[in-house]
């Protein structure tokens, strides 16, 4: 390696970069899932529960009122209250644009759970934003309007009064309400509404209950209901799942493309440097360090790319710190998993150079080419 150091240092180069590549896009993948359907992970009901024919979509699920009854009185259930969810055209930093609210009930399950600053709402007309919007207009102290519909009414002014992170849902700003806000909200862009009901059924299970046992529970007891854990409806919301789908093929490809490459250049190098390894094998060098010492080069390149790799991704997450369209953070855990992994693998492809290694038979350094003995 001293002796080729442009060689090594090109090959520890093309690792960092693929590697980056890699830690890139998990962390993409993770920011754009957290814009989609942030609200919904980060709030506080252990269960969902969606009208059956929503299909897991938040936006087309209204629950009727004795259906919120009834799953109030399932076996496991700790509180039931309603979740409302709606797209609203707002005024914020003077500029319209659209927002999602969703309203809870003030101390009941559906709160946001990431509060960063401020408090959660205390009564009508105040609201928790996301806190990567608020150079939008939704930071603390600032009033969103939201406007009316066709009907000549007054705009519903709301003040925020909390700030939580990665709340955002359709990557649009969100305003986390209480319930009565929301129903203002809906009534401000539909006057005659007769009824404003909600999207969902946000629910608390009981300490001793099982959240995936309760969810199976409410869909089996209330008609015309499907309910989900937390974690199923954010894994089961449209879309989410096939963007899942594409970013792991992208990286199951990156994930192989590395490991190929350091086990492909370490095997030229071994054809390179037959001659050199026979003879050290006929003056009496045993397989085993020839080998060891080829695996820690593996691992001294696949290392080294790994630290600049890292070291490049941490700048890019720190420019990208206040960007509002780019959500790019470093997680030291799967840093470390990305790298161990592309470490083992990259370490078992390099097992064909190792085998060539073994197979040198000493006596071909005492003969010539051609020559059989």
């Amino acid at each position: 390696m001293r002796r080729a150091k442009l060689r090594f240092g090109l090959l520890t180069g093309a690792v960092a970069l693929l590697l980056l590549l890699i830690l890139f896009l998990q962390a993409l993948l993770t920011g754009l899932v957290n814009q989609f359907i942030g609200a919904l992970e980060h709030q506080s009901a252990d269960v969902l529960v969606y009208n059956a024919q929503a299909r897991k979509n938040v936006e087309g699920s209204i629950v009727l009122p004795d259906q919120l009854a009834a799953v109030s009185q399932v076996a496991g259930v700790a509180a039931a209250e309603p979740l409302g969810q709606g797209t609203f055209t707002v005024t914020a930093n003077g500029t319209e644009q659209d927002a999602v609210i969703f309203g809870y009930t003030l101390g009941g399950p559906g709160e946001p759970t990431t509060l960063s600053s401020g408090r959660l709402p205390a009564g009508a007309n105040e609201a928790v934003a996301s806190s990567r919007n608020v150079a939008d207009g939704f930071a603390i102290g600032d009033t969103v309007l939201i406007l009316p519909g066709p009907s000549p009414t007054a705009p519903l002014s709301v003040l925020v009064v909390g700030l939580a992170d990665e709340i955002n849902y359709s990557v649009a700003p969100v305003l986390f309400t209480d319930f009565a806000t929301f129903e203002a909200a809906k009534r401000t862009v539909n006057p005659d509404a007769t009824a404003v009901l909600p999207s969902l059924v946000a629910v608390r299970v009981e300490a001793n209950s099982d959240a995936a046992a309760v969810a199976t529970a409410i869909t089996a007891t209330v008609p015309g209901v499907e309910a989900l854990t937390r974690q199923q409806a954010v894994d089961g919301s449209p879309g989410v799942s096939s963007v899942r789908q594409s970013f792991s093929v992208i990286l199951l490809l990156f994930y192989l493309v590395v490991p190929l490459v350091t086990g492909l250049f370490f095997l030229i190098v071994t054809f390179q440097k037959a001659g050199a390894l026979t003879l050290l094998r006929a003056i009496g060098t045993p397989a085993a360090p020839l080998v060891r010492s080829l695996l820690l080069q593996v691992a001294m390149v696949v290392t080294g790319g790994a630290v600049l790799a890292t070291a490049v991704f941490a700048a890019i997450a720190s420019a990208s710190g206040g960007s509002r369209a780019l959500s790019i953070s470093v997680e030291p855990a799967t840093v470390l998993l990305t790298c161990a992994v592309v470490l083992v693998l990259a370490l078992l492809t390099s097992l064909t150079a190792a085998r060539r290694v073994l197979r040198i038979d000493p006596i071909a350094a005492t003969t010539g080419a051609g020559v059989r003995v």
